[in-house]
């Protein structure tokens, strides 16, 4: 007998199920299938009756409380997930004990009832037939807590609630699903067997508490073979894959790749669901191959005096991972090259050593060299691996020879000498010396520098003579020393040069005499404490030969000792003064005499010019005094005056003379009131020309042509164009052609003259002539209008034609008025 608490555990139930069928007539072997229809047929077969609890009363307490008995537990209504049906399902059937006496109404209620998922369960509230309505899914909801009620007809709750509790029973319906459909892994080539590569993990979705969910794993297959087909086991619970075997070479295989199969129902690949998954195993490096030369011996050549030089190249084989530390070359030269002359560097993409000259080598000491090269990696070499032989090679160096310059073996060469030494003195002999010992070779000198052209070089020997003397004072030189440079080149083929240079300290002799500084001063006319000049003495010579310096006054002329007196203040400096109470202003050049300290010493006798002046309360010159001291006399002072004011006088009378010419000419009358004047009203333009830009003046038609009678028989002189002519015409007369003029002055004042001379000209129009413009005009000629015509002609309409026809009308029709 089961219990039904019992009935709540899935494995007791599966147990039970398997007891109660072991005496069935008719059998059938519990496979995955079997066990499923098993279950489905018990969950047929068993229709159970719940019923609500009653309540018990056992006895009663002195005071009257009693004590309620609680009935058994109901048990759990376990249900298999996917049931085919049909639908609804019967479950149980829910029972009062009251449902004899009085009419009951049954309802349940919970998630899966009247809650969300709804209407998966529902109830005959008359039977109280428990139903489910659809398959369940265990994976979506494992289990539903229900909640069944029992009233009578008017609602009053006639029982208390029971809870219902559905477990739903799993069953294996979900594979096995990888994490990942690739799994990536790596390990280190000569792993010992049971090193871990990786993992690899699968989830089901069933009940892992059962064999539903319980995943197993193994390796179906391995890709390569090599060395063995069964290189990797994995752990059949936890997906742990490790090497089983030795034997791992990435040199040989790189990678491998595994098939995993995952299986449910404890791996039983009978009734289990399965899956699988693909492990890249990448294998690792390690530094297992040592680096090895390709050849025992290698050789190359090298010019002498060369550096940065590549040798030859050392070529080497690794097998290990390219580009990395495993397979990185590193060469060392372990003998052969006691001066470092070479250095090996490895080229970071073919991994060869370049053997490079990073000092230059000399043929005429060494000409070759035997150098012994190791090469290893980066890396240490992994445990257990021993260095190949083939690690170390010999290398021969051959050095070429080259041409050599010359070289001054003393570079630069100081020599000492005092200045001043004659031209054609020989200084010394700057040779070099050529480095070819094994080629004879004639080597010649040049000057390359010489800034004060002092020096020259015999070409065969190099000795070095002057040719003027060496000054030390000279801008050429520096701190006592000057500089000069001096070539030497051989006779090879190619010519080689070298470059010496040669330095003179140029001892100093007493040969500048010193001067004083400054030239010019001043002081006052009268002896005042302050009143002095303080004066300083300089000499390019360098010591011994300049200072302490004496200073004095020469006796001749005595004025100057009877005026002025000098006394030493130090070493370099001295202070002049007036011997006398007053001196009169003016200029006095006094001679002062400046000796050395040298060995003989040198004297210079120099003038300073002090200018002597009156000064005022302070001290300083005033500025009367300082014309004065400027040597003016007070007669030139006043010439100076008298000529700058008759200057003046001048200018004020020829501005006055200007101003009086203006006014004169704007008083000056004119002949006619300017607003009568109406000249510019009867001005005609046909021609605006071209402009500034249009120099070419055609003058000939401004002349009037000599052919028309009316102008020969004018009188001499006369010559007016503004008059219709007297001879009846029907057209322009064609102007014949005339020569230009020469001056366009000339021909204007010939027009002036002849209308000055004209006596039948109007009057102030003697300055406009007018060119004919022809017959045909309706308005007629306006010469026409004339002072001497009859007094009958009518004038007025002109005073229509606007103010200034007004003005015609009023000067030629006044009649009587004129």
């Amino acid at each position: 007998m089961v219990t039904a608490r019992g009935l709540h555990d899935p494995h007791i139930w599966e147990t039970t199920v398997k007891v109660a069928l072991a005496g069935h007539p008719h059998p059938f072997p519990l496979t995955k299938m079997g066990i499923e229809e098993m279950l489905s047929r018990v969950w047929d077969s068993q229709p159970r009756v719940i019923k609500f609890p009653r309540r018990h009363q056992r006895g009663s307490s002195i005071n009257g409380l009693r004590r309620q008995k609680r009935d058994w537990v109901i048990p759990p209504i376990n249900v298999p997930e996917n049931s085919r049906g049909p639908f609804p399902h019967m479950l149980v059937r829910i029972r009062s004990d009251q449902d004899k006496d009085v009419g009951i109404r049954y309802s349940i209620t919970g998630a899966g009832a009247d809650q969300p998922p709804s209407g998966i369960y529902n109830i005959d509230p008359i039977s109280g037939n428990m139903f489910v309505t659809q398959p369940l899914d265990r994976e979506e909801r494992a289990s539903y807590h229900l909640r069944a009620h029992a009233v009578d007809m008017n609602g009053n709750q006639v029982e208390n609630p029971i809870d219902l509790y559905i477990y739903v029973i799993d069953m294996n319906d979900n594979r096995p699903e990888f994490q990942n459909q690739v799994y990536n892994g790596s390990v280190a080539e000569g792993s010992k067997p049971g090193s871990s590569v990786m993992q690899v993990t699968a989830t089901d979705s069933d009940d892992s508490t059962t064999a539903n969910g319980m995943v197993r794993y193994r390796i179906l297959s391995q890709t390569p073979h090599s060395p063995i087909p069964n290189m990797f086991t994995i752990n059949s619970e936890t997906g742990d894959i490790v090497t089983v075997a030795a034997g791992l070479d990435r040199e040989k295989v790189s990678q491998y790749t595994i098939i995993v199969q995952a299986t449910d129902m404890e791996g039983n690949l009978n009734f289990g669901l399965s899956n699988t998954a693909t492990a890249l195993i990448s294998i690792t490096d390690i530094n297992d191959n040592p680096p090895e030369l390709t050849a025992r011996t290698f050789s190359g050549e090298v010019p002498e005096n060369r550096v940065n030089v590549v040798v030859t190249n050392l070529t080497v084989v690794d097998r290990d991972q390219p580009h990395s530390p495993n397979w990185n070359a590193v060469y060392r030269i372990v003998s052969g090259d006691p001066t470092g002359h070479f250095t090996i560097r490895t080229n970071p993409i073919t991994n060869e050593g370049m053997l490079t000259v990073v000092k230059p080598v000399d043929f005429e000491m060494n000409r070759a060299f035997m150098l012994t090269v190791v090469v290893s990696n980066q890396a240490h070499l992994a445990s257990g691996i021993q260095s190949s032989l083939q690690s170390t090679a010999g290398v021969t160096i051959s050095v070429q020879d080259v041409n050599e310059p010359p070289v001054f073996p003393i570079n630069p060469k100081m020599i000492r000498f005092e200045e001043g030494v004659p031209a054609g003195t020989t200084l010394t002999v700057f040779s070099a010396q050529d480095p070819d010992h094994f080629i004879h070779q004639i080597v010649r000198y040049s000057k390359l520098s010489d800034p004060a052209n002092w020096l020259k070089i015999n070409r065969t020997n190099g000795q070095i003579t002057t040719m003027a003397l060496l000054d030390r004072e000279s801008m050429y030189v520096k701190n006592n020393v000057y500089e000069a440079t001096f070539l030497a080149f051989d006779n090879g083929s190619p010519q080689a040069s070298g470059t010496g240079t040669l330095q003179i300290y140029l001892i100093d002799v007493n040969d500048n005499a010193p001067v004083l500084v400054p030239r010019e001063a001043q002081v006052c006319e009268r002896a005042r404490p302050n009143s002095r000049v303080n004066i300083t003495a300089s000499d390019a010579d360098a010591d011994p030969n300049v200072g302490p310096f004496v200073f004095e006054l020469p006796s001749f002329p005595a004025s100057v000792r009877r005026n002025w007196t000098i006394s030493r203040l130090s070493g370099d400096y001295a202070q002049l003064r007036l011997r006398i109470p007053y001196l009169e202003s003016g200029v006095y050049e006094i001679p002062v005499i400046v000796s050395d300290s040298g060995n003989p010493p040198l004297s210079n006798r120099s003038l300073i010019r002090v200018k002597v002046c009156p000064c005022d309360d302070n001290g300083d010159c005033s500025a009367t005094g300082a014309v004065a001291a400027a040597g003016l006399g007070t007669g030139a002072i006043i010439a100076i005056l008298i000529c700058i004011i008759i200057l003046l006088s001048m200018v004020l009378l020829f501005v006055v003379w200007m101003k009086r010419r203006e006014k004169e000419r704007q008083a000056k009358p004119l002949l006619i009131d300017p607003e009568d004047d109406v000249r510019d009203n009867i001005l005609k333009y046909d021609e605006e020309g071209g402009g500034e830009e249009d120099q070419d003046y055609d003058l000939s038609q401004l002349q009037q042509p000599e052919s028309l009678d009316h102008i020969i028989n004018k009188p001499t002189g006369v010559r007016r164009v503004d008059e219709r002519p007297v001879i009846a015409e029907s057209q322009y007369p064609v102007r014949p052609s005339l020569p230009h003029p020469g001056d366009i002055g000339d021909f204007i004042n010939d027009g002036l003259r002849a209308a000055d001379n004209d006596p039948t000209a109007p009057p102030y129009d003697s300055l406009l002539v007018f060119d004919y413009e022809g017959s045909g005009s309706t308005a007629g000629s306006v010469s026409s209008l004339n002072s001497t015509s009859s007094g009958d002609q009518d004038y007025d309409y002109l005073n229509d034609w606007g103010p200034r026809f007004k003005k015609l009308a009023d000067l030629y029709g006044g009649g009587d008025d004129d």
